[in-house]
């Protein structure tokens, strides 16, 4: 099996990111949660994405890549941090955003439009329109431009969370559990690969925020990212669970998850965002409420950043 190290990757992040307990909440729960600060990974406002983009840039890089062109809706954490990404290793971004959700001037946007970045607002529900025009521009360009998909999340930016296990096993900390929200599937395809290899005996629960096939997706990044690390392992969809968080729809704030915002935000002084860790935590305190965890267990949520969506939805 190969290792992580081998592949080549930039480094825009501060990691290891911090393991902290939450002991408020942990008092509240009467077992022991513990939260992993990827919010604080460095670039931009910080989140899950810096980690696959370390890796994806430097493909970008390699292949020479002057034009970087990625996906999202509206206020879309992956989009704004890898405008971020490219303008740090002087390429130019260009993002093709669904025009859905909060288009207006807040939130990433407004962090956007401080980078001075080309952002083009798309009217259309299906990413395929989006990625054939990225190749439309690009050609135009006559420039060498690199297509990120949805979320960075393919084979390459998946091992990013691998990577991520290797750090929660060198924390010195046993896991029980590990909660993460599942939006494109990169990280918690990464995760729950991750914990196969390096995690015995941890169980990863993806928080669905949004209503896609994510069985399927992540057990196909899986896969994928174990090809590339020619790791020889039986993946299944047995070897997760998810549950569905998503409660009015994408992007759309739930009532659950507000709750959950304003509980660690009062209780911990952390603040989670509406669309993807709000929704997140709301799912790890209804696995408490249904007596999944019990007092002796560590249980591990994975803050994946969002502040920029917390000013622009809630």
């Amino acid at each position: 099996m190969k290792s992580i190290i081998e592949f080549p990757k930039v480094s825009l992040g501060v990691f290891p990111t911090p393991i902290q307990k939450l002991e408020n909440i942990s008092r509240l729960l009467g077992t022991n949660i513990y939260i992993k600060r990827d919010d604080l990974s460095g670039l931009g406002l910080g989140g899950n994405k810096v980690r696959k983009l370390e890796f994806l840039m430097a493909q970008a890089k390699a292949e020479g890549a002057e034009i970087v062109f990625t996906t999202g809706g509206a206020q879309s954490n992956h989009a704004m941090l890898t405008a971020a990404a490219a303008g740090k290793l002087g390429m130019t971004p260009i993002l093709l955003l669904k025009n859905r959700g909060v288009t207006e001037c807040r939130g990433n946007l407004l962090l956007e439009k401080l980078m001075g970045t080309d952002v083009r607002f798309i009217d259309t529900d299906d990413y395929a329109d989006i990625y054939e025009e990225m190749d439309r521009i690009g050609n135009e360009s006559g420039k060498p431009y690199f297509k990120i998909p949805l979320g960075g999340s393919n084979a390459l930016g998946t091992l990013g969370y691998v990577s991520c296990a290797e750090e929660i096993r060198d924390s010195g900390i046993r896991f029980d559990h590990i909660v993460c929200a599942e939006g494109s599937g990169g990280t918690m395809a990464g995760l729950t690969l991750g914990a196969k290899l390096f995690l015995t005996g941890t169980h990863v629960t993806g928080m669905m925020v949004d209503r896609e096939p994510f069985e399927e997706i992540t057990v196909r990044l899986m896969r994928e990212a174990a090809d590339l690390l020619e790791a020889d392992l039986e993946i299944s969809a047995a070897d997760f669970d998810l549950l569905d968080m998503c409660g009015p729809g994408y992007a759309v704030p739930s009532e659950e998850g507000n709750a959950a915002i304003k509980l660690l935000a009062s209780r911990e002084g952390i603040f989670l965002d509406p669309v993807y860790t709000g929704k997140a935590f709301a799912g790890l305190l209804k696995m408490d409420s249904e007596n999944k965890f019990t007092p002796e267990m560590n249980v591990l949520f994975i803050h994946t950043g969002g502040a920029g969506g917390l000013f622009a939805v809630h």
